[in-house]
């Protein structure tokens, strides 16, 4: 159990940061976001909305308790990422740019195993201490 909640803090914490560091100038509106969004052919008024939407998500990973909400930020934050990289590739960007994006989604996708891990753990841990002959 140990071993896994480390691993799942490292890339929750991991997933997190990477998420917070979009999110933050995305909630600022800055220019590199606004840029970027533009050379994707999306809107600029979608840069903060994405941005409160990331950062929301990443609380929801980092809050105690709240499994459907979690469910909802991983799936929302994946999307996100992948939209991205998705949308680079679509517009001719060179591989060199995307590819390593997939970095992101694979740590996230470690998240959130090792969250249903730590979730399955718990739930086995109650059975054993609700039922005497398990334990």
């Amino acid at each position: 159990m140990k071993k896994t909640t480390i691993a799942y803090w490292v890339f929750t914490g991991l997933f997190c940061f990477v998420m917070g560091g979009s999110a933050i100038p995305n909630i600022m509106a800055d220019a590199v976001s606004i840029k970027g969004f533009g050379e994707l052919g999306y809107p600029a008024y979608l840069v903060p909305f994405l941005g409160w939407a990331k950062l929301l998500g990443i609380i929801a990973l980092l809050v105690p308790g709240y499994p459907r909400l979690k469910e909802w930020a991983y799936a929302g934050l994946m999307f996100d990422i992948l939209g991205a990289i998705y949308s680079i590739a679509a517009v001719g960007k060179p591989l060199s740019l995307w590819l390593p994006m997939f970095v992101l989604p694979l740590v996230g996708m470690l998240s959130y195993v090792y969250h249903h891990k730590r979730l399955n753990a718990h739930a086995t841990k109650q059975t054993r201490a609700m039922n005497p002959v398990l334990g």
